[in-house]
């Protein structure tokens, strides 16, 4: 059973494409047999995605820390929820978790989840690959920072080919079956 950490906006953002690509990818999830980890709240982008796999008898895995049960609204009904005391254990535990990462457009918390999960993988602390789902050029900025830190010296090749930007669910699934 494959599980895969999905990072996102805990708000839908202001265009309605970001809810519907979240929704699509809850489907293609279920279709595909994939299971969720994920923040454990029960709206944004983050709840779309859970609702989503609930309905379709998908099993949803959440893990959310104490202080943010009441600020996110931690979702109910889940196959498990898991409080946690901070960030730094909600990370490790959903890593713990999950066989892939995969973050979807979002805003900093989404970034540093997704960036944690990478630089952890550089130096051999996680070993699920990471994806950047790049819905519309979303993720570009940061693809190109990660280009130039290759191009000034601060990031090898090698390490930069250890994050993955996919536009696509059939490339993520090409990824996941190679």
């Amino acid at each position: 059973m494959t599980r895969i950490a999905v990072y996102c906006g805990a708000s839908t953002g202001f265009d309605n494409k970001y809810a519907q690509k979240a929704e699509e990818l809850a489907q293609w999830m279920c279709t595909n047999g994939y299971d969720l980890v994920y923040g454990g709240g029960n709206r944004g982008l983050m709840g779309i995605i859970a609702d989503t796999m609930l309905a379709n008898g998908r099993q949803v895995f959440g893990v959310i820390p104490g202080f943010l049960v009441e600020d996110e609204q931690a979702h109910e009904g889940l196959t498990s929820l898991e409080i946690v005391e901070d960030m730094d254990e909600r990370k490790k535990k959903m890593l713990e978790l999950s066989d892939y990462c995969l973050a979807l457009p979002g805003g900093p918390g989404t970034i540093e989840e997704i960036s944690e999960a990478y630089s952890w993988n550089r130096v051999g602390q996680n070993n699920n690959p990471c994806i950047l789902f790049n819905q519309d050029g979303y993720y570009e900025p940061l693809i190109e920072m990660y280009d130039r830190m290759v191009e000034q010296g601060f990031l090898t090749k090698e390490h930069r080919e250890m994050l993955y930007a996919f536009s696509s669910f059939s490339e993520i699934k090409n990824f996941i079956n190679d």
